[in-house]
């Protein structure tokens, strides 16, 4: 595990001097000054006034869920309108992976994009996976003793997400608005015996037979609208040093739509952050999301994801209803960045957290408590722009999870 965090760091390091040039780079040079300046200043300038900023990356990685991979990520920066510096930065992150255990293929993208004076936002997830996963059952009891296993709890999983969201400012308020769109095409298939078979199964409530899933595989589509209602004050959505944000989202899976089955989703999402020195930060978020009606075995809330309880396999604990708090500390290298050594600490960073999920089958009725707590390092590849290393810790089933992601988890 340690030399996989030293290839993860060496890796993302060797592309920063870039981008020490550019943040270390002139703002702004009169036009009779130019013929004075070096190559290396006049370069330095050029990318100053360069509105679209990428860092790419790739190599060898390890994600808890799929073992060893090969990948890579984009970030990829840029103003709507060039001329209005003042403007939001839209944030697109790509994130690709080849899995080494099974096969598969991971694509995975959640955009930022602001237009209008940041007037209008296009948010949302999307992704397509060929992968291996597993399915441990529904509600903490089966979740907590279930075994991962080729021969329990494995699965081969197909699948697409399409989920933009559009998000209008209500007058000059903080607040947003807006509908949006959920598709779901979910396949699994090459189950595990335990998951089909009464005789082997580790399941007693038989959640994947009940569902339909059979020997040959599982598969829904699934297809949603909804409504969004956003208090967003953050000065940096992608990477907060201060600000609230409150989220209160709801959607409906209907047949009406074309979808497989009727259910619904209610979720409430709160993150704050408080600037408590020169590039540190204090963030805590409470999070709450809920599922109701004839919901697929797919579409049950999640407790413990990459980007809140990191340390729980994904997928590991579900059911109808999922809540987490938590907080983190972050912290950056603050230098004077005088030589290349100095640029490159500048880079660096570090987080702590410590959390608690709480799972159940209602809103109310709270069947499972998960700790979690973890740390991780921070290297940024642009401004206010992070790749992260997490390292957390499963105190329930005394598991120790590594994450490689980009920006941060909240």
């Amino acid at each position: 595990m340690k030399r996989i965090l030293l290839v993860c760091l060496l890796l993302c390091i060797a592309a920063l001097e870039g981008v020490a040039q550019e943040t270390n780079a002139p703002s702004a040079l009169q036009d009779d000054t130019l013929p004075a300046l070096s190559k290396k200043e006049l370069r330095k300038l050029k990318v100053a006034r360069r509105n679209f900023h990428y860092n790419i990356l790739g190599g060898p990685g390890y994600t808890p869920d799929f073992g060893f991979t090969i990948g890579g990520s984009a970030l990829m920066t840029f103003r709507m309108n060039p001329k209005d510096t003042a403007q939001q930065r839209s944030v697109i992150p790509i994130a690709i992976a080849f899995m080494f255990e099974g096969g598969g293929i991971n694509l995975f993208s959640k955009p930022q994009l602001f237009f209008k004076g940041d007037r209008f936002r296009i948010f949302g997830k999307f992704s397509y996976k060929n992968t291996k996963e597993n399915f441990y059952g529904i509600g903490y009891p089966v979740n907590r003793d279930y075994i991962r296993s080729d021969t329990t709890s494995s699965y081969k999983y197909s699948g697409i997400q399409i989920n933009p969201w559009f998000l209008f400012r209500l007058g000059k308020s903080n607040f947003f608005a807006g509908p949006q769109i959920d598709i779901n095409y979910e396949r699994l298939s090459d189950p595990a015996r335990a998951l089909y078979d009464p005789a082997a199964t580790l399941d007693p409530n038989h959640s994947y037979l009940l569902d339909g899933g059979t020997e040959s595989g599982y598969k829904v589509f699934s297809s949603g609208v909804g409504f969004l209602l956003t208090y967003d004050s953050r000065d940096v959505p992608a990477n907060a040093y201060r600000g609230i944000y409150l989220d209160v989202r709801g959607m409906a899976y209907s047949k009406i739509i074309g979808s497989d089955r009727n259910f619904y989703r209610l979720e409430i999402d709160y993150r704050q952050y408080k600037e408590v020195g020169k590039r540190k930060v204090l963030a805590w978020t409470a999070q709450s999301k809920n599922v109701f009606g004839d919901v697929p075995l797919t579409q049950y809330s999640l407790t413990g994801t990459p980007f809140d309880l990191r340390g729980y396999y994904m997928g590991q604990y579900r059911d109808k209803s999922s809540h987490i708090v938590m907080a983190e500390y972050r912290q950056m290298i603050n230098t004077d960045r005088s030589n290349w050594v100095k640029r490159m600490l500048h880079h660096l960073g570090f987080v702590v957290w410590g959390g608690c999920g709480f799972m159940g089958p209602t809103m109310g009725k709270i069947e499972g408590v998960l700790p979690n707590f973890g740390a991780g390092i921070r290297i940024e590849v642009q401004p206010r722009m992070n790749v992260r290393l997490d390292l957390g810790k499963n105190t329930v089933n005394n598991q120790t999870l590594f994450y490689f992601n980009i920006t941060e988890a909240f």
